[in-house]
Order: C-alpha cells, then sequence, then structure tokens
C-alpha cells in the first residue's frame, strides 16, 4: 500500500520523497492504527491524512475549527482533481443538504466539517451509513483543556465518535503539544505511545529575532518599505493597536488589510480573502485571525507587542514559511508589554490556579526576549524538545556570535544586591537601588544604607532592568512562578560571585542578510500570471504553486514537460492543469532576458540592548578602549587596565571602526594575509568563521581573521 501512496506523493503532489515524519504516519494510519502526529507549521500535516485518504477506501473526515481553512483545504484538494467538500454554517439550508445527499451518495473522498456539526443527528446517521477512510482532527490541540486553544466544541466530538459502528483509524494531528496535551490527546482517541509520531517542532527556514530600542512604528514601516512585495502579518495586543497601525501604514500607501473580533463577519471575510487572493501583501490582526490559514508564502509574521505565552507565539510565527522558504519571524518587546498581558490575566476568568499557571507561561514569553542563547532552540526546549543538536545559526542571537562583552562583574553586583535585599523583591525595586535611586520605597525599606547602593550609578534604571532580565534567562537568576516575580539566587549564581563563572553579553547589533538566487523579474512575471489564473478560477494562487515551486522554475528555466516534472511541487495533475501555460511564459522570458543570476540582499537590523559602560564615564565602554588604542596602549595593557579580556578589547575596536571611526590595519594583517583569508572565504559553500580557520595557514588567528572580515564588510 505505501507504494501506492508514493505514486500519489508524486502524481498529485509533485513530490518525489516523503518528509520526515511523513511515511511513518501514512503507513501506521494503512495498517490501521490510530496515530497522533506532532509536526512544525509547514512540516506537511495535511498530506499525512490526504494521501492515506486517497489510498484506502470510503470517505475522509476531517475535522477543522475554522471555516476558513476548510475552504482553503477544499479548493487546493480541487485544484488537483480530488473530489472534496466542506459542510458548515457558512452554506444555506438548501445547499448543506445538498451536500449532504451527495456525501450519502459517496460523492466526496474528502469532507470537512466543523465540530459542531458531530451534534447534529442528521450528521451522524448519514456518516454511520457509508465506508469511512479515516477520521482526522486538525489542529488537534484545541481537542485538550491542556491546549492553548482548547475548544469544548472540539472536545465534543470524541463521545459522539462512540455512536458509529463504522469508526474507521482515527489521526490527530497539531503543530504545538506540551507533554500535558500530548497525553491528553492520547488518552482521548486512544493513541498509544509508539503510535506517537513527533518530528519536533525545529524550523530550520525561520530566522527568529527580537526587537528592543527601536521605535516599533519606525522599524515596522523601514522593514516593510525594503520588502513591499512580500506578504506578512503584524500581529498586535489589541483592537485599538490593530486600527492604529492600519491607519498608520495605510497612510504611507502601503497595501493592508486588518483582521479583528470587533469587525463585522462581511469585514473580516473581505479582509481574509484580499490577503490571501494577494489583493493586500499585509495583514494587521490580533490572535483571531491566523489558525488554518493556509497560505504558504508568508514571508515574515511581527509580533508588535509580546504574546502571552509561548506555544500561541510559535504557533502564529510559525505562519511565516510554510512553502520552505527563508523568512523572518521578529518580535517587538517592550517592558510595557509585560504589564499588559499580566492585566489581561488578571481581568480573565480563570480560576486562580489557571492564572498562576498563565503567569509562569508569561514569565517563559519574558525570559524568552532576554535570552541570548539560541531562540529557536530555546522554544524547542520549552516543548522538550532537544532534537536540535547545534544552535541554529539563523536567529538574531546566533548571528551575534562574535560581538560580545564579559559582564561578570556587573552579574557580580545585582547578585550581591538581591542577596542584602534577601530574595524578597523584583527586578523594578533591585534597579533602583543599584542605580542609587532616592525612591520612597528605597528609602522606607532602608535600601540606601546597603553596600550595593548605587554600585551601578553610570547605567540607567531601563538598562539595570534589562540587564536583570537577562541574568533570568539565562537561570542565573530565578523570578519564581507567581503574578509578581520575586528576584532568587540560582545554583548557578554561585559560581558566579566566587568568579568560577563569567557571563557574556552581546552588545553588537545584527544584520541578517538573505541572498535570492534565482531571477527576481521571472518570479515576479510567473506570480502575475498565477494570480490572473488563480482569479479565473476564484481561488487562492498559492493552490496553483507555492512561491518554493515559482523560485524553482525561476532558477532553472524548465522547457518541456519533463524538465518541469523535476520541479518540486509540480506533478502530472498540476502539469496537465497549468504546466504548458507556464512552460510558454519562461520560454518568452528567457528569449528576452539573461539568465545570469544577480544575487540580492534583504536585512534584518538588530540593535544592542545594552553596552558596557566604565563608572564615572559616561562613554560607551568600546569608545573609550578604542581612545586608548588610538593614544597607543596595546591590547594587552588596555585588558589589564579596564578589567577585561583581550578579545573584548578587540571586539570594541571592530566595533567603533563599524561606527565610522579609522583604524590602521598593518597592526592586525598584512596584505599577503589579507589576500590568503579573503581567497579562503570565497572557496566556501557556507563562509563561516570555524571552517574559514581551517582552511587556513595555522600562523593566521581567529583575530587576523575577523580584522580582514571586518575591514571589508563581512561581520
Amino acid at each position: 500500500m505505501i507504494k501506492k501512496a508514493e505514486k500519489f506523493l508524486k502524481e498529485y503532489y509533485g513530490f518525489d520523497t516523503f518528509r520526515p515524519g511523513q511515511q511513518a504516519v501514512i503507513e501506521q494510519l494503512l495498517d490501521n492504527n490510530n496515530t497522533l502526529a506532532i509536526m512544525p507549521t509547514g512540516g506537511g500535516k495535511s498530506l499525512c491524512y490526504q494521501i492515506p485518504g486517497l489510498t484506502l477506501a470510503g470517505t475522509a473526515v476531517v475535522v477543522s475549527p475554522l471555516i476558513s481553512l476548510m475552504k482553503d483545504q477544499v479548493d487546493a484538494l480541487q485544484a488537483l482533481g480530488i473530489s472534496a467538500t466542506y459542510i458548515n454554517s457558512s452554506l444555506q439550508a438548501d445547499e448543506q443538504q445538498s451536500r449532504m445527499n451527495e456525501l450519502r451518495n459517496g460523492v466526496y473522498d474528502f469532507v470537512y466539517v466543523a465540530p459542531e456539526r458531530f451534534e447534529a443527528p442528521s450528521f451522524i446517521e448519514t456518516i454511520k451509513t457509508i465506508p469511512l477512510s479515516l477520521i482526522a482532527f486538525d489542529e488537534a490541540h484545541c481537542i485538550s483543556q491542556w491546549g492553548h486553544d482548547f475548544r469544548p466544541s472540539y472536545r465534543s466530538v470524541v463521545p459522539a465518535l462512540q455512536k458509529i459502528p463504522n469508526l474507521p483509524v482515527v489521526v490527530a494531528l497539531t503543530a504545538t503539544a506540551t507533554d500535558e496535551v500530548i497525553q491528553d490527546i492520547q488518552r482521548l482517541i486512544q493513541v498509544e505511545d509508539n503510535h506517537v509520531i513527533n518530528t519536533g517542532f525545529a524550523r530550520e527556514n525561520l530566522a527568529f529575532h527580537v526587537i528592543k530600542g527601536r521605535d516599533k512604528k519606525e522599524f515596522v514601516l523601514d522593514y516593510i518599505n525594503d520588502r513591499k512585495k512580500e506578504s506578512g502579518i503584524i500581529y498586535a495586543s489589541t483592537r485599538k493597536q490593530v486600527d492604529m497601525l492600519y491607519s498608520y501604514l495605510s497612510s504611507k500607501d502601503l497595501s493592508v488589510a486588518k483582521y479583528h473580533a470587533g469587525l463585522s463577519e462581511q469585514v473580516r471575510k473581505d479582509s481574509q480573502n484580499a490577503f490571501t487572493q494577494e489583493e493586500n501583501n499585509i495583514m494587521i490582526a490580533t490572535n483571531a485571525f491566523g489558525m488554518g490559514i493556509d497560505k504558504s508564502n508568508v514571508r515574515y509574521v511581527i509580533h508588535y507587542a509580546l504574546p502571552m505565552n509561548i506555544e500561541s507565539y510559535y504557533q502564529e510565527a510559525g505562519r511565516a514559511g510554510r512553502d520552505g522558504e527563508q523568512s523572518d519571524c521578529i518580535l517587538l518587546f517592550s517592558g510595557q508589554d509585560i504589564q499588559l498581558q499580566k492585566f489581561l490575566i488578571e481581568q480573565s476568568l480563570m480560576e486562580e490556579d489557571k492564572k498562576t499557571k498563565e503567569y509562569k507561561k508569561l514569565q517563559a514569553m519574558v525570559n524568552y526576549c532576554h535570552t541570548h542563547n539560541c531562540l529557536q532552540n530555546y522554544v524547542l526546549h520549552y516543548f522538550n524538545d532537544y532534537s536540535m543538536k547545534n544552535d541554529c545559526n539563523n536567529c538574531g542571537n546566533c548571528l551575534h556570535d562574535d560581538e560580545r562583552e564579559e559582564m561578570t562583574r556587573e552579574a557580580q553586583m545585582v547578585l550581591s544586591c538581591v542577596k542584602r535585599m534577601n530574595q524578597r523583591f523584583g527586578a523594578g525595586l533591585t534597579a533602583k537601588v543599584l542605580k542609587g535611586s532616592k525612591d520612597k520605597k528605597v528609602i522606607e525599606f532602608g535600601f540606601n544604607k546597603l553596600t550595593t547602593y548605587g554600585l551601578m550609578s553610570h547605567y540607567t534604571e531601563k538598562e539595570i532592568t534589562n540587564f536583570i532580565h537577562f541574568l533570568v534567562a539565562e537561570a542565573i537568576l530565578s523570578s519564581g512562578e507567581e503574578r509578581f516575580p520575586i528576584l532568587k539566587l540560582t545554583k548557578e549564581a554561585e559560581a558566579v560571585l566566587k568568579g568560577q563563572k563569567q557571563i557574556w553579553m552581546f552588545t553588537g547589533s545584527v544584520k541578517r542578510s538573505v541572498e535570492t538566487d534565482y531571477k527576481e523579474e521571472l518570479f515576479e512575471e510567473l506570480r502575475q500570471l498565477r494570480k490572473q489564473i488563480a482569479d479565473q478560477e476564484k481561488v487562492p494562487p498559492y493552490v496553483l504553486f507555492s512561491d518554493a515551486t515559482l523560485k524553482e522554475m525561476s532558477r532553472y528555466f524548465p522547457k518541456t514537460k519533463e524538465d518541469m516534472l523535476q520541479i518540486k511541487g509540480v506533478g502530472l495533475k498540476k502539469y496537465d492543469q497549468y504546466g504548458e501555460v507556464f512552460i510558454d511564459a519562461i520560454s518568452e522570458w528567457t528569449s528576452q532576458n539573461s539568465t545570469e543570476i544577480a544575487t540580492q540582499k534583504a536585512s534584518v537590523e538588530q540593535p544592542p540592548t545594552m553596552s558596557k559602560k566604565d563608572a564615572g564615564d559616561g562613554r560607551p565602554s568600546h569608545l573609550i578602549s578604542y581612545q586608548l588604542f588610538i593614544d597607543g596602549e596595546s591590547i594587552d595593557n588596555i585588558a589589564i587596565s579596564r578589567n577585561v579580556t583581550a578579545q573584548t578589547v578587540t571586539n570594541h575596536l571592530f566595533k567603533a571602526f563599524k561606527e565610522g571611526e579609522e583604524l590602521d590595519w598593518s597592526l592586525f594583517f598584512n596584505e599577503i594575509q589579507e589576500s590568503e583569508i579573503l581567497e579562503a572565504r570565497e572557496q566556501l559553500e557556507e563562509p563561516k568563521l570555524k571552517p574559514l580557520k581551517d582552511a587556513l595557514s595555522d600562523d593566521i588567528d581567529y583575530v587576523t581573521i575577523r580584522a580582514v572580515l571586518v575591514k571589508n564588510g563581512f561581520m
């Protein structure tokens, strides 16, 4: 049977092999084993039930939480020549009845329904009388009371299933599930441990960034202006925020739509259609938008404010790059966001123990914003997923690699202060004490008499608070699990206080560049062609071909049917419908244009969180080191006099150069070394430091390599 499944994979979907986990899920379903599949968004979950649905006899019933998802999925199946429909409240009564009759007559391979449909006796009676291939629960975390998007109507489907004598194999699929949620789903649909397929949550094509210290509106405008033709989603916390951003970006002549629960159902529907049909490139929305949106070419997701928990954030951010292409997930963070989320938790109708859990989840979200470890790994570890052995080398933190300063002394000051305050207060008051504030509470508690009072007066209160959050995120401090976080020292803190563990912090800015290796002009022409055909057929453009497929066409310029069938995402069914018209467009374009590909770059800039400062000197630390170097001091002497490492001093000098200061590069390398390093870099597929060092002679050290790269604009 798996051979038949592989044939369908190529014929309908245009792929030669299954993605990780897909074949295991499909084989289990074909062997009649109830299965739970946990795969990242964009990991190809829908194929896991669509291919068995085609392979097995009967109709597949897909339980889906959103009407919009049903329509998109049905459009995509129908575009492949597969008989599919949906039955939900968006249909008139006579249309519902007509589709029910066709369902009884075995017309459909797939029928998509909302969970509420199982409360209708007529529906249950109908599916009792027809052969069923499988029942699939899409977005299955909605079924669990522990899921971040729990829907009671979804859970009520389970007892209804017991009324079906011809109950087929059942599969549940989700992209976000904690251990609690996984166990709950297993129990509800009777999945044995060895039938849980968990491929991990990693998304290698997504670059995660946390942006602090930037004007949010200014950042969003700059970012979008760099990529006006790309699709993106901007999530805001409140309707008011959505309306404000919509007005602001509309006034800048940008192609925007908006979506929130305060808009009428028709306006929301029109707005969503405009986005999926690519009439508008940018959707500004609350979290009411997005679950089940099948738009594969979303190139970025920006969170304008802090989400309430990691589960929601990863699911929303995961709507970027479902086609596997490089995409950005950007969180714009400010301390005020925390207060808003605390207010929302406090105003909710949750029981107290549930509120305590939500505060714990919120703290994990805050820690994400302050950690300097790999952002993707941070999220994976939150879900107890340790499948990614190395850091992602793609997120803002990983790309910060060489812009670090040692902050051990500052960390010792903070830890000593927390200890002297008897580990009974939060970050705000601790920062005031370290700053030397004359705040009423500081005086009231007598903290102005502590030896740590005013120890960090050369930093701003905000900088100290951010540094404390960083220490919490790095597990040097703990903030507890209550709604009012109390700072406590962890086991790691002792090693820092004794000088046995160093604390390093990123201080530079990040520019992430994405290179394109396809003809952008041809890609744009193919997008326009796709849009014209999609409008004629009244389906979303990505139903025809994904952006990833169009990019492959713009990379390899297929001229024949055989060439086209080698393109990922082009199967026989798609070729028969659209192949020739796309080949004609490609042939016409290549006859008039050069096929030589010029690399293009787009970047995300991330400013520093904090710069090290010397007491009594208001200048940033790197400029103090630079001035000493210009005055003739050696790097080693500067390191000794400033109580930092030589590497930190070198970082300071390179940072000053990037800000426009001059450096005498002959002090770091000669012309022969520079040529050797640049030539070796050209030969590497991935020009990272370690492989570059390995390719060079032993007498060239890392400082020399970095100096050459900084001078030539590669770092």
